[in-house]
Protein backbone atom coordinates (compact mmCIF):
# COMPACT_ATOMS: atom_id res chain seq x y z
CA UNK A 1 0.00 0.00 0.00
CA UNK A 2 3.02 2.48 0.58
CA UNK A 3 4.84 1.64 -2.26
CA UNK A 4 1.52 2.11 -4.21
CA UNK A 5 1.48 5.65 -2.44
CA UNK A 6 4.58 6.32 -3.31
CA UNK A 7 4.47 5.73 -7.09
CA UNK A 8 1.30 8.03 -7.50
CA UNK A 9 2.93 10.78 -5.42
CA UNK A 10 6.26 10.46 -7.99
CA UNK A 11 3.99 10.47 -10.94
CA UNK A 12 2.36 13.60 -10.18
CA UNK A 13 5.70 15.24 -9.35
CA UNK A 14 6.58 14.56 -12.83
CA UNK A 15 3.20 15.79 -14.23
CA UNK A 16 3.98 19.15 -12.21
CA UNK A 17 7.55 18.77 -13.16
CA UNK A 18 6.59 18.47 -17.36
CA UNK A 19 3.92 21.33 -17.07
CA UNK A 20 6.56 23.77 -15.73
CA UNK A 21 9.18 22.54 -18.67
CA UNK A 22 6.38 23.30 -21.08
CA UNK A 23 6.04 26.03 -23.51
CA UNK A 24 4.59 29.59 -22.04
CA UNK A 25 1.82 31.13 -23.55
CA UNK A 26 2.88 33.72 -26.12
CA UNK A 27 3.16 37.18 -23.77
CA UNK A 28 0.38 39.40 -25.07
CA UNK A 29 1.14 42.85 -26.06
CA UNK A 30 0.17 45.82 -23.76
CA UNK A 31 -3.14 47.48 -24.52
CA UNK A 32 -0.94 50.60 -25.58
CA UNK A 33 1.59 48.73 -27.91
CA UNK A 34 0.17 46.92 -30.38
CA UNK A 35 1.46 43.90 -32.36
CA UNK A 36 3.33 44.27 -35.07
CA UNK A 37 3.19 42.38 -37.78
CA UNK A 38 5.91 41.98 -40.56
CA UNK A 39 4.59 41.35 -43.53
CA UNK A 40 6.54 40.70 -46.74
CA UNK A 41 6.70 42.40 -50.14
CA UNK A 42 7.91 44.22 -53.15
CA UNK A 43 7.94 47.47 -55.04
CA UNK A 44 8.21 47.24 -58.73
CA UNK A 45 9.39 50.34 -60.45
CA UNK A 46 9.42 51.58 -64.40
CA UNK A 47 11.42 53.59 -66.52
CA UNK A 48 12.40 54.66 -69.37
CA UNK A 49 15.46 52.63 -71.23
CA UNK A 50 19.20 54.28 -71.14
CA UNK A 51 18.61 56.08 -74.18
CA UNK A 52 15.54 57.64 -73.25
CA UNK A 53 16.92 58.36 -69.85
CA UNK A 54 19.72 57.17 -68.09
CA UNK A 55 19.10 58.90 -65.06
CA UNK A 56 16.02 57.51 -63.90
CA UNK A 57 17.03 53.39 -65.17
CA UNK A 58 20.23 53.83 -63.08
CA UNK A 59 18.54 55.79 -59.86
CA UNK A 60 16.09 52.24 -60.30
CA UNK A 61 19.41 50.13 -60.24
CA UNK A 62 20.40 52.31 -56.85
CA UNK A 63 17.27 51.29 -55.30
CA UNK A 64 17.93 47.79 -56.65
CA UNK A 65 21.41 47.42 -55.36
CA UNK A 66 20.11 48.85 -51.48
CA UNK A 67 17.12 46.54 -51.22
CA UNK A 68 17.77 43.31 -53.20
CA UNK A 69 14.72 40.64 -54.12
CA UNK A 70 12.38 43.20 -52.64
CA UNK A 71 12.93 45.42 -55.88
CA UNK A 72 11.13 44.60 -59.15
CA UNK A 73 12.83 46.56 -62.85
CA UNK A 74 10.73 46.80 -65.71
CA UNK A 75 11.65 49.38 -68.40
CA UNK A 76 8.87 50.66 -70.98
CA UNK A 77 10.04 50.81 -74.91
CA UNK A 78 11.79 53.89 -76.72
CA UNK A 79 8.58 54.28 -79.13
CA UNK A 80 6.04 54.27 -76.23
CA UNK A 81 3.75 56.18 -78.36
CA UNK A 82 3.04 53.18 -80.51
CA UNK A 83 3.75 50.65 -77.87
CA UNK A 84 1.42 51.49 -75.07
CA UNK A 85 0.24 47.67 -74.97
CA UNK A 86 4.13 46.97 -74.41
CA UNK A 87 3.48 49.59 -71.43
CA UNK A 88 0.60 47.62 -70.16
CA UNK A 89 1.88 44.75 -70.25
CA UNK A 90 5.63 45.11 -68.13
CA UNK A 91 3.23 46.79 -65.87
CA UNK A 92 0.99 43.94 -65.45
CA UNK A 93 4.21 41.46 -65.12
CA UNK A 94 4.58 43.09 -61.70
CA UNK A 95 1.05 43.72 -60.51
CA UNK A 96 0.47 40.04 -61.48
CA UNK A 97 2.98 39.43 -58.49
CA UNK A 98 0.84 38.64 -55.31
CA UNK A 99 4.00 40.24 -53.22
CA UNK A 100 4.33 43.09 -55.31
CA UNK A 101 2.01 46.09 -53.19
CA UNK A 102 3.14 49.39 -54.80
CA UNK A 103 4.45 50.29 -58.08
CA UNK A 104 6.73 53.96 -58.55
CA UNK A 105 6.25 54.73 -62.11
CA UNK A 106 9.03 57.14 -63.99
CA UNK A 107 8.14 58.82 -66.70
CA UNK A 108 4.62 58.22 -66.51
CA UNK A 109 4.23 58.44 -70.66
CA UNK A 110 1.35 58.22 -72.20
CA UNK A 111 -0.37 55.02 -71.54
CA UNK A 112 0.08 54.63 -67.72
CA UNK A 113 -3.17 55.91 -66.94
CA UNK A 114 -4.42 52.44 -68.91
CA UNK A 115 -1.87 50.15 -67.32
CA UNK A 116 -3.20 51.04 -64.08
CA UNK A 117 -6.82 50.73 -64.91
CA UNK A 118 -5.96 47.02 -65.97
CA UNK A 119 -3.82 46.60 -62.54
CA UNK A 120 -6.22 47.60 -60.91
CA UNK A 121 -8.33 44.86 -62.02
CA UNK A 122 -6.51 42.56 -60.40
CA UNK A 123 -4.96 44.51 -57.97
CA UNK A 124 -7.58 46.93 -56.29
CA UNK A 125 -5.54 47.90 -53.53
CA UNK A 126 -2.08 48.40 -55.05
CA UNK A 127 -0.14 51.71 -54.47
CA UNK A 128 1.14 53.87 -57.83
CA UNK A 129 3.03 56.33 -57.86
CA UNK A 130 3.52 58.18 -60.93
CA UNK A 131 6.61 60.60 -61.64
CA UNK A 132 6.55 62.76 -64.55
CA UNK A 133 3.38 61.96 -65.83
CA UNK A 134 2.93 62.69 -69.67
CA UNK A 135 -0.81 62.44 -69.49
CA UNK A 136 -3.34 65.63 -68.16
CA UNK A 137 -2.85 66.03 -64.32
CA UNK A 138 -6.50 65.13 -64.06
CA UNK A 139 -6.39 62.56 -65.83
CA UNK A 140 -3.10 60.54 -64.04
CA UNK A 141 -4.30 61.98 -60.70
CA UNK A 142 -7.35 60.26 -60.90
CA UNK A 143 -5.66 57.13 -61.66
CA UNK A 144 -2.19 56.96 -59.31
CA UNK A 145 -2.34 57.03 -55.78
CA UNK A 146 0.22 59.69 -55.55
CA UNK A 147 1.57 61.74 -58.73
CA UNK A 148 5.23 64.16 -58.55
CA UNK A 149 6.10 66.62 -61.14
CA UNK A 150 8.54 69.03 -61.07
CA UNK A 151 6.46 72.56 -60.81
CA UNK A 152 6.49 72.88 -64.63
CA UNK A 153 4.31 76.01 -64.00
CA UNK A 154 6.75 77.71 -61.32
CA UNK A 155 9.40 77.02 -64.09
CA UNK A 156 7.94 79.04 -66.60
CA UNK A 157 8.99 82.11 -64.30
CA UNK A 158 12.01 80.57 -62.44
CA UNK A 159 14.09 79.45 -65.80
CA UNK A 160 13.41 82.69 -67.42
CA UNK A 161 14.73 84.66 -64.75
CA UNK A 162 17.55 82.32 -64.32
CA UNK A 163 18.45 83.39 -67.68
CA UNK A 164 17.75 87.19 -67.13
CA UNK A 165 20.63 86.78 -64.46
CA UNK A 166 23.25 85.48 -66.96
CA UNK A 167 21.89 87.94 -69.19
CA UNK A 168 19.99 86.44 -72.02
CA UNK A 169 18.22 88.81 -74.67
CA UNK A 170 16.56 85.93 -76.44
CA UNK A 171 15.28 82.73 -75.12
CA UNK A 172 14.68 79.67 -77.32
CA UNK A 173 12.10 76.95 -76.77
CA UNK A 174 12.19 73.98 -78.43
CA UNK A 175 9.24 70.97 -79.02
CA UNK A 176 7.06 69.43 -81.12
CA UNK A 177 3.95 68.86 -81.11
CA UNK A 178 3.09 65.52 -78.95
CA UNK A 179 5.06 67.44 -76.38
CA UNK A 180 2.90 70.74 -76.61
CA UNK A 181 -0.71 68.65 -76.17
CA UNK A 182 0.61 67.80 -72.78
CA UNK A 183 -1.27 70.63 -70.87
CA UNK A 184 1.22 71.33 -68.39
CA UNK A 185 3.49 71.81 -70.86
CA UNK A 186 1.73 74.02 -72.75
CA UNK A 187 0.68 76.16 -70.38
CA UNK A 188 4.36 76.70 -68.88
CA UNK A 189 5.15 77.53 -72.82
CA UNK A 190 2.36 80.55 -72.37
CA UNK A 191 4.16 81.03 -69.05
CA UNK A 192 7.68 81.28 -70.77
CA UNK A 193 5.90 83.66 -72.95
CA UNK A 194 4.29 85.99 -70.76
CA UNK A 195 7.94 86.00 -68.51
CA UNK A 196 9.74 87.10 -71.13
CA UNK A 197 7.53 89.57 -72.48
CA UNK A 198 8.26 91.15 -68.59
CA UNK A 199 11.45 90.95 -68.58
CA UNK A 200 12.32 92.45 -72.35
CA UNK A 201 13.69 89.03 -73.30
CA UNK A 202 12.67 87.97 -76.85
CA UNK A 203 10.61 84.33 -76.86
CA UNK A 204 11.44 82.15 -80.14
CA UNK A 205 8.97 79.04 -80.31
CA UNK A 206 11.25 76.49 -82.34
CA UNK A 207 9.92 73.21 -83.50
CA UNK A 208 12.30 70.50 -83.41
CA UNK A 209 11.91 66.36 -83.97
CA UNK A 210 9.53 64.16 -82.22
CA UNK A 211 12.33 61.63 -80.55
CA UNK A 212 9.59 58.72 -80.85
CA UNK A 213 9.00 59.69 -84.59
CA UNK A 214 10.42 58.13 -87.54
CA UNK A 215 14.30 59.69 -87.56
CA UNK A 216 14.04 58.32 -83.83
CA UNK A 217 15.98 59.51 -80.80
CA UNK A 218 19.39 60.09 -83.40
CA UNK A 219 17.84 62.11 -85.66
CA UNK A 220 16.33 64.53 -83.14
CA UNK A 221 19.74 65.20 -81.65
CA UNK A 222 21.34 65.57 -84.70
CA UNK A 223 18.45 68.17 -85.62
CA UNK A 224 19.77 70.27 -82.54
CA UNK A 225 23.49 70.24 -83.45
CA UNK A 226 22.94 71.43 -86.51
CA UNK A 227 20.19 74.03 -85.37
CA UNK A 228 21.46 75.65 -82.45
CA UNK A 229 24.73 77.16 -84.33
CA UNK A 230 22.06 78.38 -87.00
CA UNK A 231 20.41 79.99 -84.16
CA UNK A 232 23.14 81.83 -82.48
CA UNK A 233 24.67 82.89 -85.88
CA UNK A 234 21.22 84.83 -86.34
CA UNK A 235 20.16 85.88 -82.11
CA UNK A 236 23.94 86.54 -80.70
CA UNK A 237 25.61 84.20 -78.00
CA UNK A 238 23.39 85.86 -75.16
CA UNK A 239 20.57 83.37 -76.28
CA UNK A 240 19.30 81.02 -73.45
CA UNK A 241 18.38 77.31 -75.13
CA UNK A 242 15.64 75.05 -73.47
CA UNK A 243 14.06 72.03 -74.79
CA UNK A 244 11.45 69.96 -73.63
CA UNK A 245 12.77 66.55 -74.47
CA UNK A 246 15.53 64.70 -72.51
CA UNK A 247 17.23 62.99 -75.41
CA UNK A 248 18.34 66.19 -76.81
CA UNK A 249 19.18 67.57 -73.50
CA UNK A 250 22.85 66.15 -73.99
CA UNK A 251 23.10 67.79 -77.41
CA UNK A 252 22.02 70.84 -76.63
CA UNK A 253 24.58 71.35 -73.76
CA UNK A 254 27.28 70.33 -76.03
CA UNK A 255 26.06 72.39 -79.34
CA UNK A 256 25.15 75.61 -76.74
CA UNK A 257 29.09 75.42 -75.18
CA UNK A 258 30.68 75.37 -78.45
CA UNK A 259 28.74 78.36 -79.38
CA UNK A 260 28.92 80.12 -76.56
CA UNK A 261 25.54 80.28 -75.64
CA UNK A 262 22.97 80.31 -72.19
CA UNK A 263 21.49 76.58 -70.65
CA UNK A 264 19.65 77.60 -67.53
CA UNK A 265 18.30 74.30 -66.80
CA UNK A 266 17.69 70.61 -68.39
CA UNK A 267 13.69 70.07 -69.10
CA UNK A 268 14.64 67.39 -65.53
CA UNK A 269 16.90 69.46 -63.70
CA UNK A 270 19.84 68.00 -62.61
CA UNK A 271 23.96 67.77 -62.39
CA UNK A 272 23.49 64.39 -63.69
CA UNK A 273 21.27 65.45 -67.11
CA UNK A 274 23.18 65.38 -69.90
CA UNK A 275 25.93 67.26 -68.50
CA UNK A 276 28.23 64.75 -68.03
CA UNK A 277 28.07 62.83 -71.50
CA UNK A 278 28.52 66.39 -72.97
CA UNK A 279 31.22 67.64 -71.32
CA UNK A 280 33.25 64.18 -71.55
CA UNK A 281 32.94 63.20 -67.75
CA UNK A 282 33.70 59.67 -66.81
CA UNK A 283 32.32 59.54 -63.03
CA UNK A 284 34.68 56.82 -60.89
CA UNK A 285 32.85 53.64 -59.10
CA UNK A 286 33.64 55.70 -55.28
CA UNK A 287 32.26 58.61 -56.71
CA UNK A 288 29.12 57.35 -57.89
CA UNK A 289 26.12 58.98 -56.45
CA UNK A 290 28.64 61.87 -55.38
CA UNK A 291 26.86 65.45 -56.56
CA UNK A 292 29.64 67.36 -54.81
CA UNK A 293 32.56 65.58 -57.14
CA UNK A 294 30.13 66.00 -60.24
CA UNK A 295 29.10 69.55 -59.57
CA UNK A 296 33.02 70.49 -59.52
CA UNK A 297 33.52 68.26 -62.16
CA UNK A 298 30.87 70.33 -64.18
CA UNK A 299 32.81 73.51 -63.09
CA UNK A 300 35.94 72.82 -64.09
CA UNK A 301 34.50 71.42 -67.50
CA UNK A 302 32.87 74.32 -68.30
CA UNK A 303 35.91 76.81 -67.60
CA UNK A 304 37.75 75.29 -69.84
CA UNK A 305 35.93 75.85 -72.61
CA UNK A 306 34.84 79.53 -71.76
CA UNK A 307 31.20 78.69 -70.04
CA UNK A 308 31.42 79.84 -66.42
CA UNK A 309 28.49 81.43 -65.24
CA UNK A 310 26.32 80.59 -68.54
CA UNK A 311 25.03 77.16 -67.76
CA UNK A 312 22.80 76.17 -64.32
CA UNK A 313 20.91 73.73 -63.08
CA UNK A 314 18.96 72.26 -60.20
CA UNK A 315 21.57 71.02 -57.07
CA UNK A 316 19.04 67.79 -56.97
CA UNK A 317 18.53 65.26 -59.42
CA UNK A 318 15.09 65.33 -59.70
CA UNK A 319 13.93 62.59 -61.56
CA UNK A 320 16.04 60.58 -59.74
CA UNK A 321 14.48 61.49 -56.53
CA UNK A 322 10.91 60.96 -57.94
CA UNK A 323 12.12 57.21 -58.54
CA UNK A 324 14.50 56.61 -55.18
CA UNK A 325 12.64 59.16 -52.76
CA UNK A 326 9.25 57.38 -54.42
CA UNK A 327 10.43 54.15 -53.78
CA UNK A 328 11.14 55.03 -49.97
CA UNK A 329 7.93 56.51 -49.59
CA UNK A 330 5.97 53.60 -50.87
CA UNK A 331 8.44 51.39 -48.61
CA UNK A 332 7.47 53.00 -45.46
CA UNK A 333 3.92 53.79 -46.40
CA UNK A 334 3.93 49.32 -46.55
CA UNK A 335 5.58 49.12 -43.50
CA UNK A 336 2.89 50.89 -41.64
CA UNK A 337 5.33 54.02 -41.01
CA UNK A 338 2.21 56.33 -42.08
CA UNK A 339 -1.69 55.05 -42.79
CA UNK A 340 -2.86 57.47 -45.88
CA UNK A 341 -1.81 56.78 -48.91
CA UNK A 342 -1.54 60.05 -49.91
CA UNK A 343 1.20 61.93 -46.98
CA UNK A 344 2.03 65.46 -48.04
CA UNK A 345 3.89 65.60 -44.55
CA UNK A 346 5.83 62.34 -44.94
CA UNK A 347 6.60 63.00 -48.60
CA UNK A 348 7.87 66.32 -48.12
CA UNK A 349 10.10 64.84 -44.88
CA UNK A 350 11.64 61.76 -47.24
CA UNK A 351 11.82 64.33 -50.77
CA UNK A 352 13.99 66.42 -47.87
CA UNK A 353 16.17 63.99 -46.56
CA UNK A 354 17.13 62.97 -50.09
CA UNK A 355 18.02 66.27 -51.18
CA UNK A 356 19.67 66.86 -48.34
CA UNK A 357 18.16 70.10 -48.60
CA UNK A 358 14.61 71.99 -48.27
CA UNK A 359 12.21 70.84 -51.05
CA UNK A 360 9.38 73.40 -52.05
CA UNK A 361 6.13 70.89 -52.48
CA UNK A 362 2.78 71.96 -53.37
CA UNK A 363 -0.67 70.86 -54.58
CA UNK A 364 -1.26 71.36 -58.49
CA UNK A 365 -4.26 74.18 -59.22
CA UNK A 366 -6.23 73.70 -62.50
CA UNK A 367 -5.31 77.78 -62.93
CA UNK A 368 -8.27 77.87 -65.32
CA UNK A 369 -11.32 76.30 -62.20
CA UNK A 370 -9.03 77.17 -59.80
CA UNK A 371 -9.31 73.21 -58.30
CA UNK A 372 -6.71 71.75 -55.70
CA UNK A 373 -5.58 68.00 -56.77
CA UNK A 374 -4.04 66.85 -53.37
CA UNK A 375 -2.43 63.93 -54.82
CA UNK A 376 -0.71 65.56 -57.42
CA UNK A 377 2.31 67.34 -56.32
CA UNK A 378 4.61 69.76 -57.35
CA UNK A 379 8.26 70.15 -56.74
CA UNK A 380 10.86 73.23 -56.94
CA UNK A 381 14.29 74.22 -56.00
CA UNK A 382 16.52 77.05 -56.55
CA UNK A 383 19.25 76.86 -59.05
CA UNK A 384 23.17 76.40 -58.50
CA UNK A 385 25.15 78.06 -61.19
CA UNK A 386 28.61 76.72 -62.42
Amino acid sequence: MLKRSLAIMLAVMLLLSLAACGPKPAEQPAANEPAQEAESFKIGIMTGTVSQNEEEYRAAENVKAKYGDMILLQTYPDNFMKEQETTIANVMSMASDPDVKAIVICQAIPGTSAAIDKAREIRPDMLFIAGVPGEDPDMIASKADVVLQSDELGMGTAIIEQAKKMGAKTFVHYSFPRHMSYQLLAMRRDIFKETCAKLDIKFVDATAPDPTGDAGVPGAQQFILEDVPRKVAELGKETAFFSTNCAMQEPLIKSVLEQGALYPQQCCPSPYHGYPGALGIEIPEDKAGDIGYLVEQIKTKLAEKGGTGRFSTWPVPINMMFVEAGAEYAKAYLEGKFTDKVDAAQLEKIFSDYAKAPMTITTYKNETTGAETKNFFMVLSDYITF
